[in-house]
């Protein structure tokens, strides 16, 4: 009788690990475009999180694990009072920035928030800060901070390009783990070969299923997955440094490892170098708080409100010209259970601007939903329709469009125009247009929270890359605290 016996000796670690250690530790940031674009990104990022303050389903979240618990040196969760472990803290803003999925967004084979990752960067970095300043040690800087959001973004994103998790059902939340366990590995003073053995350590986690952001199951945990992904690589990258030893081939181990377990026996296909392609051209939502599939849906809803808001009952049906991500992912008939349900159907999103001419945070809670039947009185008279060139654009390298076409038609024979957007404005081809916007929607979230003089001086700070660079993460961070 033959008996199969695994070998058992340890091999080099997989060629990804490495390639991602290597440009962690030894790759520098020259592009002063990814600078400039990670620093509106900082303070899209911060606003968002302020906003998320007004929903208490989101603030019951916050705060230490054990109530009363303090932490010497904790770091700050922004827009609160709370101090706390670097673990604890970055869950808290994790949890905070994603709530309103209305901050910037990565569309390629997979989709996410590179954002997401500031919440273990934000947390590590502040903890670290503040213990040094009490040992009389430089504490580091908001360069540091840009820096690694420009990395984790890149990590990220570089390997959403080619490799669709969603296609067998895992979610995007995976890769904010990776990211974010390879940048701060390196913040906390992790070698090349301990930010392999971290990316191990995170990859062999395995993966969160999609379950919660598709129907029947779609619920809030959506708005707190990263949250908890990012809280995650703070600890696996604190285990590492402990000295807790890497699973060296967790991706290519034949039976074993992440390929063949939960990605049908294919390795990943990562196809251009890790730069600062992904900070360059991320997305930014500006106008409106809608899965990025939708943004342009939304746009073109707003376009055609003042045409159809007094011809509603005459509405005969809806024809929305969409790519083939936002069906697969936003396309929703039937009843809408909660906010984080709402926020993901594109017929909702296309609904609300219809009837009132905007969309906002409030527009998914229970209660606007309530008192407005019209909404999904519209959404029976929608049809999806995909069109090619819209599906095949959204992919393209020179072009990743995110295009949505409405056309309304009415009971009488007579319809509006065909009305399209094919890139929102958040896109890098839109980015001029969209830097007012976005720092007048960031004032507008520091209003929420801040009085008007520290608005002022925080929006000023954000604004000076030089003065904001040089600024301590610990001395950044105190703006932001409620006493």
């Amino acid at each position: 009788m033959s008996i199969n016996v695994e070998p058992n000796e340890r091999p080099d670690p997989d060629q990804l690990l490495v390639t991602i250690a290597d440009y962690v530790v030894n790759t520098g940031i020259t592009s002063d475009e990814a600078y400039n674009t990670a620093r509106h990104c900082l303070a899209d990022t911060l606003g968002c999180g302020l906003l998320a303050l007004r929903f208490p389903e989101c603030t019951k979240h916050l705060g230490p694990l054990v109530p009363g618990t303090t932490v010497q040196h904790g770091a700050r969760v922004p827009g609160t009072s709370h101090e706390l472990d670097p673990v604890t803290a970055a869950f808290n803003i994790g949890c905070l920035i994603r709530w309103l999925d209305f901050n910037d967004t990565w569309l390629a084979a997979e989709w996410g928030h590179p954002s997401d990752n500031l919440g273990g960067i934000l947390a590590t970095a502040d903890y670290l800060s503040r213990v040094a300043v009490a040992e009389g040690k430089p504490p580091l800087t908001m360069r540091d901070v840009l820096t690694a959001m420009i990395k984790a973004h890149e990590i990220q994103g570089v390997l959403a390009l080619e490799n669709s998790f969603n296609r067998v059902g895992l979610d995007h939340v995976l890769l904010v783990r990776v990211a974010s366990t390879a940048v701060i590995t390196h913040l906390l003073g992790g070698s090349r070969e301990q930010i392999v053995d971290a990316l191990s350590q995170a990859w062999v986690d395995g993966c969160a299923l999609r379950t919660y952001r598709h129907a029947p199951n779609a619920g809030s945990r959506k708005s707190w997955a990263a949250g908890d992904a990012t809280a995650r690589a703070v600890r696996l990258a604190l285990i590492t440094m402990k000295g807790e030893m890497g699973l060296p081939s967790v991706l290519s181990a034949p039976k074993w490892g992440f390929y063949d377990v939960q990605f049908k026996g294919q390795p990943f296909r990562v196809k251009q170098p890790f730069g600062s392609y992904v900070m360059e051209n991320v997305l930014f939502k500006l106008s409106f708080p809608a899965e990025f599939h939708a943004q342009t849906a939304v746009e073109c809803a707003v376009l055609l409100h003042p045409q159809v808001k007094d011809r509603l009952d005459d509405i005969d049906r809806i024809q929305i010209s969409t790519h083939e991500s936002a069906i697969r992912i936003i396309s929703k008939e039937g009843e809408l259970a909660n906010p984080a349900d709402r926020d993901h159907c594109l017929q909702y999103m296309v609904a609300v601007p219809l009837l009132v001419g905007d969309l906002v945070a409030e527009h998914y809670e229970d209660d606007f939903h309530r008192a407005e039947p019209r909404i999904d009185a519209l959404r029976r008279k929608m049809e999806i329709v995909e069109d090619s060139r819209y599906s095949a654009e959204y992919l393209a390298a020179d072009k990743r469009s995110i295009a949505n076409a409405i056309q309304i038609f009415f009971k009488d024979g007579t319809s509006t125009e065909k009305v399209k957007v094919e890139y929102p404005i958040g896109h890098r081809r839109r980015r001029a247009e969209a830097i007012p916007v976005l720092e007048r929607k960031f004032m507008r979230n520091l209003q929420t929270r801040f009085p008007p003089a520290r608005c002022r001086h925080i929006l000023a700070l954000c604004l000076d890359r030089q003065r904001l660079e040089v600024t301590p993460v610990n001395e950044f961070m105190a703006l932001f605290v409620i006493n």
